[in-house]
C-alpha cells in the first residue's frame, strides 16, 4: 500500500506543468566600466537569480513569467532594479552600479557572533547550499557549524560544545524560541543528529560569545535560526538514499499570499549496516519515523504568520559489552516519541512598529531499558545490588515543554533601534526509574530590553539587559550586555562585547537538589572584521570566567567556577579563485573548570586546546557536478578516571592523559541530473575518508583495573542519496553557491 501511494505520488506530480525557462544574461560594472564580481542578480519576489563571476558576467535561467524587475545587489553598492518583462526569449541586462558611501560606511557589531540571512547588510558565513555540500558533513546543521571557529569536534555527543563550554551551554531558537530536544535520542557515546533539515531556513545566527538579551538560559552558545517564508512556487520533492526515504510537497496560493506543505521520510540502517560491518551489534537495527507540516499566510500590513510542526518516533536495540564482566553483555533498547511545534507572527503596526510574537510547544518522551545477559543469551542478576541497579535498569522520561514569547521593535532614523519584550516558559519532567517517579516542574518568566545606538557615522553600540524567574530555583536574576562597533576602514571595523548569562543546573541534578541556583558565565570579546566582495576574514579574542557551577560531591551545590580564553581566526574567499570557494578557521583555547566530581581545576574532558578546518568546494559547469573537500583537526582532548577517595564522598584521579589528535578528511560531490522531468541531485559523500582511527576518550572498570577506548561505531560513514524536485530549478543556484 505504502508503494502504491509512493507510486501515485509520483504520477501526480509529474503532471505538473514545466514552464518553458528563460535564459537572462549580462554584465555589471562600476562607474568606471571595471566588471564587478560576486554581484547577486535576481529576479524580484522569486529565488530565482544569480551572481557574476570575476569579469562581472552572469547567467541564469527562470520560470518566472510577465512583467517584473531585475534586482542587482552587493554591498558597497546602491541597490539597482532595472523593469523586465519575462515572455520566454532570452534576455541580456545590463548594470551599472553606483558606490553607497552610507552602506560602507555603516557600522554592524560582530563581535561573538556568525551571521548568514537575507537582511541587506548581513556577511553570509554558511548558507543552506554550504550546510548541504560541506564535505562529511551529510547535510547536518551542527557538523557544518563545528567548520566554523570556536566549536569542538566531538564524535561521541550530540549538540555543539563552544569555547570551553560543554554541550549543554549551547542552546538552540527556531523564529526567537528555544527547541528543547533538538537531537535525536541514540545510544551512549554516539553523536546524533539534528532533528531539522536545513532547508527550513532563511537566516542563521551562530553566536559563539556575547548574544542578544533577547535570547537566555545558555552559558556559552546561541544558534538562531529563521524559517523561511513563503517559497516561490509550488513543489513536489523526492528523495532516495542508502539509509532513508522521504517525499514532500509544498502548495504556493496564485497570489503568493500563502503556502502550505507536507512531508514525510523513513530511515532504517539495516541494509547499510549489513553492507559496513559496525563495531557493535544491533539486534533491533536503527529505524526513524518522521512527518512535517507547515502553513504561511502573508497579513495585509505585510507580516507574516507561520506553523511548523513535525512528529518523529525511532527505536535501536544495540548489545554492548559489560566492562566490569567479561561473561556478560549489555543489551540496551531505546525508544524516542518527539512532537515539536512552532507558531509565529511577525506583523507591522502603526509609526514604524513590528510586533514578533512566537509560541512553541514539544513533547519528548525517552525510554531506556537494559538487561544484562549471559554469554548463552539468559537474562542475568548481577550479585553486587550496585552493579546490578547500575546495568539492570527501565528508565522513562517524559518531557512538556511551552514557550510564550513577544517582542516589540521601533526603528529610528540613523539605523538606530529599540527592543524589548517578555517571555514565559513551562516545563514539566516525569522521570521514572525503577521503583522512583519524580517530577521537575519549572515555570520561567523573562523580561528584555536592547537598544542600538549609533554614535556618530563609525561608531554604534548596543546596549542590552534581561532578568529572568525561575519557580524551581526560586531566584532572580538580572544580567547585562554591552557591546560596540567602530568603522576602521572602507571594509573593516572592530567590535567589543560584554555580557553576563545564566543556566539553570541540569534537569538531572535539580531532581536530587532542590538548593541549588543558577550558573554564571561573563564573556569578554575584541574582534576584528574585514568583509570585502568576496572575502571575509574575522579575528576573535575572548575571555570567559564561569561561577556557580554545579559541583556534585561532597553533595550537590554552587561551589564551582572556571575559566577559559583563546584567539580564533577565520578566512573565506570566493573571489580569487574562479568557480571555488573556499575558508579556513582556527582555534585555540585554554580552559579549566573545577565541577562536577573532578577534585580540582580540571582541562574539561570535551575541550580541546587546538582545532582547525579547511573547507574547498568547487563546481565544474561542463560535468554539472560540485566537488567538496572538508579537513578538520583537533588535538587530543583530556581524559581522566575519577575514582571515590576510601572514607569520604570525595574523588582522586586514578589516571588521566590526552587522547590522539583528532584528524579527519570529508567528501561529497553533487552531481545535477534532470530525471523524470525533475531539477535534481545526486550527492554522494564519505566521512574519514583516510580512515582514521578516532579515539574520544576511554571507559574504565569500576575498579580501574580495564580501559577501555571510546570509538565511533564505524571508521567511515559512507552516503550516497537522490533527491528530485518538481518546481524551482536551483541549478544556477548551486553552481553559483547562492541557493
Amino acid at each position: 500500500m505504502k508503494k502504491l501511494s509512493l507510486l501515485l505520488l509520483l504520477l501526480t506530480v509529474q503532471t505538473i506543468t514545466i514552464f518553458a525557462q528563460t535564459k537572462i544574461s549580462g554584465t555589471v560594472k562600476n562607474q568606471k566600466g571595471t566588471g564587478l564580481a560576486s554581484v547577486n542578480i535576481s529576479v524580484a519576489d522569486s529565488y530565482d537569480g544569480g551572481t557574476t563571476d570575476n569579469n562581472g558576467y552572469y547567467s541564469f535561467n527562470t520560470n518566472e513569467k510577465g512583467q517584473t524587475s531585475l534586482v542587482f545587489s552587493i554591498l558597497g553598492y546602491t541597490i539597482l532594479e532595472k523593469d523586465i518583462i519575462i515572455a520566454g526569449d532570452t534576455l541580456t541586462v545590463n548594470a551599472v552600479l553606483k558606490e553607497d558611501t552610507q552602506e560602507l560606511e555603516a557600522v554592524v557589531v560582530t563581535a561573538g557572533s556568525f551571521e548568514a540571512s537575507d537582511k541587506k547588510r548581513a556577511v553570509t558565513v554558511l548558507s543552506t547550499l554550504d550546510v548541504l555540500t560541506t564535505g562529511g558533513a551529510n547535510a547536518d546543521i551542527t557538523a557544518s557549524l563545528k567548520t566554523l571557529p570556536g566549536a569542538q569536534q566531538l564524535g561521541d555527543q550530540e549538540g555543539l560544545a563552544v569555547r570551553g563550554g560543554s554541550t549543554y551551554e549551547t542552546k538552540q531558537y527556531i523564529d526567537g524560541t528555544l527547541v528543547s530536544k533538538p537531537y535525536y535520542t541514540g545510544q551512549p557515546n554516539v553523536a546524533q543528529r539534528g532533528r531539522f533539515s536545513p532547508t527550513l531556513f532563511k537566516g542563521t545566527v551562530f553566536s559563539t560569545g556575547g548574544y542578544s538579551a533577547l535570547y537566555g538560559q545558555a552559558l556559552s552558545s546561541a544558534l538562531i535560526l529563521e524559517s523561511v517564508d513563503i517559497p516561490a512556487m509550488s513543489q513536489a520533492g523526492f528523495s532516495l538514499s542508502d539509509v532513508f526515504l522521504g517525499a514532500d510537497f509544498q502548495h504556493v496560493a496564485n497570489n503568493r499570499k500563502s503556502s502550505w506543505g507536507v512531508s514525510a521520510g523513513y530511515t532504517n540502517l539495516s541494509p547499510y549496516f549489513n553492507m559496513v560491518k559496525q563495531r557493535d551489534y544491533y539486534y533491533t537495527m536503527p529505524e526513524y519515523y518522521n512527518g512535517d507540516a507547515n502553513f504561511r499566510i502573508k497579513t495585509k500590513s505585510g507580516g507574516i504568520l507561520k506553523y511548523y510542526t513535525t512528529l518523529s518516533s525511532s527505536k535501536i536495540g544495540v548489545e554492548l559489552s559489560n566492562i566490569d564482566f567479561d561473561n556478560y553483555k549489555n543489551n540496551m533498547d531505546i525508544k524516542n516519541t518527539n512532537w515539536y511545534n512552532n507558531i509565529s507572527l511577525r506583523e507591522y503596526l502603526k509609526n514604524g512598529w513590528k510586533m514578533n510574537l512566537g509560541l512553541s510547544y514539544s513533547y519528548n518522551v525517552d525510554k531506556f531499558h537494559q538487561q544484562v545477559y549471559d554469554l548463552n543469551g539468559n537474562p542475568a542478576t548481577l550479585l553486587s545490588p550496585v552493579l546490578d541497579s547500575i546495568y539492570n535498569y527501565n528508565i522513562k522520561t517524559r518531557q512538556n515543554f511551552a514557550q510564550a514569547k513577544a517582542v516589540f521593535e521601533k526603528s529610528f532614523t540613523g539605523n538606530n533601534a529599540l527592543r524589548f519584550g517578555t517571555e514565559y516558559w513551562h516545563e514539566n519532567s516525569r522521570n521514572n526509574y525503577k521503583l522512583y517517579n519524580i517530577t521537575l516542574e519549572d515555570n520561567l518568566l523573562a523580561m528584555f530590553a536592547e537598544t542600538d545606538v549609533h554614535l556618530m557615522a563609525k561608531l554604534a553600540v548596543k546596549l542590552g539587559a534581561r532578568a529572568e524567574y525561575s519557580s524551581v530555583i526560586d531566584r532572580w536574576n538580572i544580567a547585562p550586555r554591552a557591546s560596540l562597533a567602530y568603522k576602521t576602514g572602507t571594509y573593516s571595523q572592530v567590535s567589543a562585547a560584554y555580557g553576563m548569562f545564566y543556566q539553570k543546573p541540569e534537569n538531572i541534578q535539580l531532581l536530587f537538589a532542590s538548593n541549588l541556583h543558577y550558573q554564571q558565565a561573563s564573556h569578554y570579546i575584541l574582534n576584528y572584521n574585514y568583509s570585502s566582495l568576496g572575502q571575509t576574514m574575522r579575528i576573535e579574542g575572548f575571555y570567559k570566567t564561569y561561577d556557580n557551577l554545579v559541583k556534585t560531591v561532597p553533595n550537590y551545590n554552587n561551589n564551582g567556577s572556571g575559566y577559559a580564553r583563546g584567539t580564533e581566526i577565520y578566512w573565506r574567499d570566493k573571489r580569487s579563485f574562479q568557480r571555488f570557494d573556499y575558508w579556513v578557521s582556527y582555534s585555540y583555547v585554554d580552559t579549566k573548570r573545577d565541577y562536577m566530581n573532578y577534585p580540582e581545576k580540571l582541562q574539561p574532558n570535551f575541550a580541546a586546546n587546538h582545532t582547525a578546518t579547511l573547507v574547498v568546494k568547487s563546481f565544474f559547469i561542463k560535468l554539472k557536478t560540485g566537488f567538496n573537500i572538508t579537513y578538520s583537526f583537533a588535538s587530543g582532548r583530556p581524559y581522566y578516571n575519577l575514582m571515590k577517595n576510601n572514607g569520604n564522598n570525595n574523588y582522586h584521579i586514578a589516571d588521566r592523559g590526552k587522547t590522539r589528535n583528532y584528524n579527519d578528511l570529508g567528501f561529497s560531490l553533487n552531481w545535477l541530473v534532470n530525471w523524470f522531468g525533475s531539477n535534481g541531485v545526486v550527492v554522494a559523500s564519505v566521512t574519514n575518508v583516510l580512515g582514521q582511527k578516532q579515539v574520544y576518550g576511554y571507559n574504565y572498570s569500576a575498579n580501574g583495573n580495564i580501559k577501555r577506548p571510546i570509538m565511533p561505531t564505524a571508521d567511515r560513514f559512507f552516503f550516497i542519496g537522490i533527491f528530485l524536485n518538481w518546481g524551482v530549478d536551483r541549478t544556477q543556484d548551486i553552481i553559483d553557491g547562492r541557493y
